[in-house]
């Protein structure tokens, strides 16, 4: 089996390969017989749906290994045990280097699959993305083929796998990877539409609204993977928080900011003809973010708890793709930058204005990220020291443009009104009314840029409810995806100034008291799971005028990687969630049953201020995106392959 998935990767880096430098030598000429074009073009597309079969044919091979236990294999015997969960197994296939970067061949083959299957395209164009797409396959075929080759044999055959890393064994794994790479790749597709574009003879003028869907499926499938993983490490590595600004945590977002900004750019100039070279350049940086996310989790350049930090010369084989990557492209746009052209802005209250705005922040806070993200390695590597950038530097210095961009967004909504001086200014009060009521209402303790998010908050849900109002349907998605920021500014707010937390050493039968809940540590019970041991508290919460519940956290050895995991308990409430965490146990373990039950335990209580708000927003990007696809799908059907423009609804 080891075999044919091996030969099956050699054949994807081989084929593709020979794609690309067979389709580059006929950039120039295919037109010189429109049959012969034909034939060559049926073979293209025939190959990349080979390539793809091939992909997933290894990673399903891989996949079976796992499940096998078969411990020839050294990526196996490195991630697996015969006592890990079988859906444990499936996700140790991307849980790792080679298996995720085998899964990156696939879903960019796959990507590449599907432009195939597109009958929208004049020929030559499509012709042109799926030699693009057939090289960046290659690329990434012989990189995982000559540094991550998941199917490289032991020396020695081990009698048992080291296990998964037990951070890593959680249900959320099976779907995190998948979705961030989804969307990583995704932006491949992007980068093929305006590469292509640029090597057409003549830049075709319908390249935004073919590229448009691309680019929010990419962005949905990003979106759901942050949102995924951030939920995974909020409830399973018990650490009570969403967000880290670890550098791994950055690198996904860099790319999500400026697919925000491409998506927003697409749309001003499909709408208005405006913004069109916004449009290559982002198309081109967000791809590269994408690169640089991998090379920051691949190389262990950069400390993280995400990081594989493996050998760095896979940094440096991965930092060699994106020169390419970045000359190709720049190269391109600078030679066709003249013949790029975008109608005018006349109106600073409009809505190509405010989209421009838009863009702009976004790309400012992406380049303020990356340059707190990647600091501390460039001030390392030229011999000034080690120095770190952490969580106050990013809120301070992201703070200014989320505030900005609310602002911007409230206004969207109103750029069509003939009397929208008079209409902002009446919700504007009202939202300032409004949001000060809210929340004052809540805390006794008020904070004033806290206030000033509800207030933004307030004047963005109050303009887009006014379309709503207006039965504007068009810009249901839009309202979903804006008021989904809204949430997300107000809760994270919320999150970072109002959570409580205490830490104390508990024995059963000790009574803590905690915002007005009585919690009572009952007692702790021991338990065998199927590749672990686990010990398991139980706190009972009882206050005056609410229901008791029971909290039961608990703490995991995993005997095969000789690790502990605390696994913490949660409970809803309607303004955040109640967090315990059970930390390092007191005193020397007895063998006695009685003394080991009566141990002390460090035991963290944390409230978590206005979490549910964080998940709905990011349901409500997802949802506004799937929407706005959906209405797009629609469209498509309604009016044809060649879709007309539209002025903003």
């Amino acid at each position: 089996m080891s075999d044919l998935g091996l030969f099956l990767l050699i054949l994807v880096a081989v084929l593709s390969t020979a794609m690309s430098l067979w389709g580059l030598s006929r950039f120039r000429n295919y037109s010189s017989s429109p049959s012969s074009f034909e034939s060559q073009q049926i073979l293209l597309i025939k190959t990349c749906r080979l390539v793809f079969l091939c992909a997933l044919s290894a990673l399903v091979l891989l996949a079976y290994a796992f499940v096998s236990d078969n411990f020839a294999l050294h990526y196996v015997s490195s991630h697996s045990n015969s006592a890990l969960p079988v859906f444990y197994k499936v996700a140790a296939v991307w849980g790792g280097h080679e298996g995720s970067m085998l899964f990156w061949v696939m879903t960019l083959a796959g990507w590449s699959a599907v432009i195939s299957y597109q009958r929208c395209y004049p020929q030559s164009y499509q012709f042109k993305m799926l030699i693009l797409m057939n090289a960046l396959v290659a690329m990434f075929a012989w990189f995982t083929l000559f540094t991550s080759n998941p199917f490289e044999l032991n020396t020695v055959l081990p009698r048992e796998g080291r296990d998964l890393n037990p951070m890593l064994q959680d249900v959320a794994l099976i779907f995190h990877p998948p979705l961030l790479y989804l969307g990583y790749v995704g932006y491949s597709t992007v980068l093929a539409f305006a590469l292509a574009a640029l090597m057409e003879k003549e830049i075709p003028s319908q390249w935004v609204e073919w590229c448009q869907p691309w680019a929010m499926g990419a962005w949905l499938f990003l979106t759901l993977g942050i949102g995924l993983g951030s939920w995974w490490a909020y409830y399973e590595l018990g650490w009570g928080g969403w967000w880290f600004w670890d550098p791994v945590e950055n690198a996904s977002l860099l790319p999500w900011l400026t697919g925000t900004a491409l998506c927003h750019t697409l749309l001003a100039n499909r709408y208005y003809g405006v913004l069109q070279r916004w449009c290559y350049v982002l198309a081109l940086m967000t791809f590269s973010l994408s690169i640089i996310g991998t090379f920051i989790v691949r190389s262990g350049v950069l400390t993280s708890v995400h990081a594989f930090a493996v050998d760095p010369d896979k940094g440096i084989a991965l930092l060699g793709i994106l020169a390419l990557v970045l000359l190709v492209g720049l190269g391109s746009f600078v030679l066709r930058l003249d013949e790029i052209r975008s109608a005018p802005l006349t109106h600073w209250w409009s809505a190509p204005f405010l989209m421009l705005i838009a863009t702009g922040l976004l790309a400012i806070a992406a380049f303020t990220m990356g340059m707190g993200t990647f600091y501390p390695m460039l001030y390392t590597l030229f011999g000034f020291g080690s120095i770190s950038v952490g969580a106050p530097y990013f809120n301070a210095m992201i703070l200014p443009f989320v505030l900005l961009g609310m602002l911007a967004l409230g206004a969207v909504p109103l750029v069509k009104h003939k009397n929208r001086r008079r209409i902002a200014l009446g919700l504007a009060l009202l939202s300032t009314l409004l949001g000060t009521t809210l929340y004052r209402l809540q805390v006794d303790n008020p904070v004033l840029w806290v206030q000033l998010f509800w207030i933004l908050g307030c004047w963005v849900a109050s303009t887009h409810l006014l379309c709503l109002l207006e039965k504007r349907t068009r810009a249901i998605p839009m309202v979903m995806a804006h008021l989904g920021l809204a949430f997300l500014a107000v809760g994270a707010a919320m999150n970072a100034e109002h959570s409580q937390e205490i830490a104390k050493k508990m024995a059963p039968g000790d009574i803590l008291t905690f915002m007005q809940w009585q919690v009572t540590y009952q007692e702790m019970n021991w338990s065998i799971g199927p590749n672990y041991t686990l010990e398991k508290a139980r706190f009972a919460w009882q206050k005056e005028g609410a229901s008791s519940f029971i909290m039961e956290p608990e703490r995991r050895h995993y005997p095969v990687r000789v690790m502990n995991m605390s696994e913490p308990a949660l409970h809803g409430l309607w303004n955040g969630d109640l967090y315990v965490t059970l930390g390092s146990k007191f005193g020397e373990q007895s063998h006695s049953v009685k003394s080991y039950t009566l141990k002390s335990y460090a035991v963290k209580l944390q409230f978590k201020a206005y979490m549910g708000w964080i998940w709905l927003a990011a349901l409500m990007f997802v949802l506004g995106s799937a929407l706005a696809l959906v209405n797009r799908w629609k469209e498509r059907r309604v009016l044809g392959v060649e879709s007309q423009r539209y002025t903003l609804a």
